[in-house]
């Protein structure tokens, strides 16, 4: 696989420089799961099953959609090609990123030139006469957006988990009559939300964390999903 060659986008530098729509297919290969924000849990639900995952060493969790029933598996790239109908926000991105500058409170914004996604030749201008284009001003638009969702993703789960509403549990598949388990991963205790006091759900509801909840819940459906997948690839 390509390195990356991330740098700084700069309007001298890229005045010539085209972005072509679409995600990066050889990285995502190999990628069994991504970060979600809770502003696409909705239609992530149709799509793919959500778990969250601990990081062992900061103890935090991330919302992610799951591709693939073992890491290394992405069972919707098939042929070179993305065969879902939505790809989650921190796919859709690249090649562009944002970088946080050291001392100010700015972002910058960086591509990575080795991106096949990146040309002189076909795609959408970034700059046109040293000016950003319209198209460069939706994309930064949508970097930004992606930042402050993922902030709110990052409340939403971390008061999950303080209340003690994400348990461990490990998902059982069944492809060609074998079981799997999928371990590690972390869903909505429903027994314990069902539970909660009437003042605790009201919170939930006042902070607009219903829905992305019941998103979550009902994504679990689509691991049957996955089952299916891998059963007709393998």
């Amino acid at each position: 696989m390509a390195e990356q060659q991330v740098q700084p986008l700069h309007n001298e530098k890229h005045a010539n420089t085209k972005i072509q729509n679409g995600i990066n297919i050889e990285f995502m290969k190999t990628q069994h799961l991504v970060p979600v924000v809770a502003h696409e849990f909705a239609r992530i639900a149709n799509e793919f099953p959500m778990a969250f995952v601990k990081n062992n060493e900061s103890g935090q969790f991330q919302a992610v959609a799951l591709f693939g029933l073992e890491p290394g598996e992405n069972l919707f790239i098939q042929d070179d090609k993305w065969t879902a109908a939505f790809a989650p926000m921190s796919m859709t991105r690249y090649p562009l990123g944002l970088v946080k500058h050291p001392e100010a409170d700015q972002f910058g914004i960086v591509i990575d030139e080795a991106s096949p996604l990146v040309s002189e030749e076909t795609g959408n201008a970034l700059f046109e006469n040293g000016e950003e284009t319209e198209y460069l001003k939706r994309r930064k638009e949508a970097l930004v957006s992606f930042i402050e969702f993922s902030q709110v993703t990052e409340a939403f789960t971390k008061y999950l988990a303080d209340k003690e509403l994400l348990v461990a549990q490990t998902l059982t598949v069944e492809i060609k009559g074998e079981k799997k388990d999928i371990n590690g991963i972390y869903l909505v205790d429903e027994k314990k939300l069902n539970s909660l006091s009437d003042e605790e759900f009201l919170d939930l509801r006042k902070r607009g964390y219903l829905a992305p909840i019941y998103s979550f819940l009902t994504s679990t459906h689509q691991v049957a999903r996955l089952a299916r997948l891998k059963a007709a690839q393998d």
